[in-house]
């Protein structure tokens, strides 16, 4: 159906048209969004009602492309945007997102392995909710660092060491903050087109000429049947490059823990552990999928001639130790004291561990990564509601990957927590989710497919 015209706007007529299946005009959409942000407890210009109402009228009509365009742009101007004119003239700004995972923390590599090679990382990270991990959680756990620097401080610490990372104020996008909070409670969370829009309308208001997504599918992921996963990444790849931002969304594969550890503290000491040259083979996963992705960045931000070559860059970088000097500095400017990594093993001092062991000999089968995710949250890595506190030091270590040979007795996963009493139930529910059987089972390549804009 086409568009109207209006000269005012009411949200009840936005509503109902979305509802009735027509396509909204860019008036309609910047109208509404403009009444979400300039919302006050004394001036209702939209009720929460009205909003749940728009949300679901989304949820079951879903927006056309021009449309989902619109209301992403309309959020991500709806409050203060990052200036990157306040860079170096020409500096390209590149930022990396990942839909959640359970071990997934790429960005703590990525984001000084392409400042080393000259890029600028602007990141804005979130907290870990669900069975998902949180960038700034991590970060967190790193005596003294900052991650709710002011805007001005953001650029001081990019100018100086090429990226920071920082959580989102309350006036970036304040628009999504109360259709996020809405969409919790009126059964919208799963819409691919509110997901794109709150996810791209953050990153974007970091000004990038560049974003790579690690869009994840399987069973630890939040949409788990890859033709959701793929129409997902294929919504924000058209939503970026609409916005002038050239995007690649990698659909990768998490069908178990990426890397060897999932938690805060212990995610921080695993990438220490690469940044300063030890390679655990537990790590390998994570390594590959970090240079895959900082491969993309580089080739995007004109500092290799393909993906390929980007990925050999960014090894490079690891290996050299460039990517760990960058880190260090990142660090130290967020006000983090850099002297636990001296010994990040030493540092990590949970109050109780348990190991679990195989039961059999066979090969390690099969897991349902989203119920790992969650043991992790119940020893107390995570939270189940926004505003939860978390353990820097609760988490597990991984021993074996799916596909590896194990024999009785083995150790397959150490438990970590605060409390001896909150290391029952997690064991519980690994025990029932890990399985050992006599066939090695077939494993999905960890990236499965690259989604760009049509040329």
């Amino acid at each position: 159906m086409t568009p109207r015209t209006s000269q005012t706007i009411h949200p009840l007529d936005v509503i109902l048209h979305k509802r009735d299946g027509l396509v909204l005009t860019e008036a309609e959409i910047r109208g509404f969004i403009a009444a979400v942000a300039e919302r006050t407890p004394e001036r209702q210009l939209v009720t929460d009602a009205q909003i749940a109402s728009f949300l679901m009228a989304v949820f079951q009509r879903g927006l056309s492309l021009p449309e989902l365009a619109t209301l992403t742009e309309a959020m991500r101007f709806s409050g203060e945007v990052f200036d990157a004119s306040v860079l170096a003239p020409g500096t390209f700004t590149i930022d990396k997102h990942s839909t959640g995972g359970v071990g997934d923390k790429t960005s703590l590599l990525i984001a000084p392995i392409v400042a080393a090679a000259g890029l600028a990382v602007p990141m804005i990270s979130g907290r870990s909710l669900g069975h998902t991990g949180g960038t700034l959680d991590k970060l967190e756990t790193i005596p003294g660092f900052d991650t709710q620097l002011s805007l001005a401080r953001f650029a001081e610490v990019l100018r100086e060491c090429g990226a920071a990372l920082i959580g989102q104020t309350p006036t970036i996008v304040p628009a999504d903050r109360v259709l996020y909070a809405l969409r919790d409670h009126t059964g919208t969370v799963e819409s691919p087109f509110l997901i794109t829009a709150s996810i791209m309308s953050k990153k974007l208001a970091e000004s990038l000429n560049g974003l790579v997504l690690d869009v994840k599918t399987g069973s630890g992921a939040f949409m788990k049947r890859y033709e959701d996963s793929r129409f997902l990444a294929e919504l924000m790849v058209s939503t970026g490059e609409a916005a002038g931002t050239k995007t690649v969304a990698l659909l990768t594969t998490m069908d178990e823990p990426l890397g060897r550890f999932s938690g805060n503290w212990v995610e921080v000491w695993e990438c220490v552990d690469v940044m300063r040259g030890i390679r655990h083979p537990m790590s390998r996963d994570m390594i590959e999928l970090s240079n895959t992705l900082a491969g993309w960045m580089l080739f995007l931000g004109g500092k290799a001639e393909s993906a390929e070559a980007g990925a050999a860059l960014s090894d490079s970088l690891l290996r050299s130790g460039a990517a760990y000097a960058t880190w260090l500095k990142i660090v130290e400017l967020q006000g983090g004291d850099t002297s636990v990594f001296d010994n990040p093993a030493s540092f990590h001092k949970p109050a109780a561990s348990r190991v679990l062991h195989a039961q059999q000999d066979g090969y390690l089968s099969a897991m349902d990564c989203t119920e790992v995710g969650w043991a992790v949250q119940r020893l107390g890595a995570g939270r189940a509601k926004p505003g939860d506190p978390v353990s820097a030091h609760a988490g597990i270590e991984m021993h074996a990957k799916l596909g590896d040979k194990v024999t009785t007795g083995q150790p397959l996963i150490t438990l970590f927590a605060e409390d001896e009493s909150k290391l029952d139930e997690p064991e519980r529910m690994l025990r029932a989710t890990v399985q050992i059987g006599a066939e090695k089972p077939e494993r999905q390549p960890l990236v499965r497919e690259v989604i760009r804009a049509t040329p």
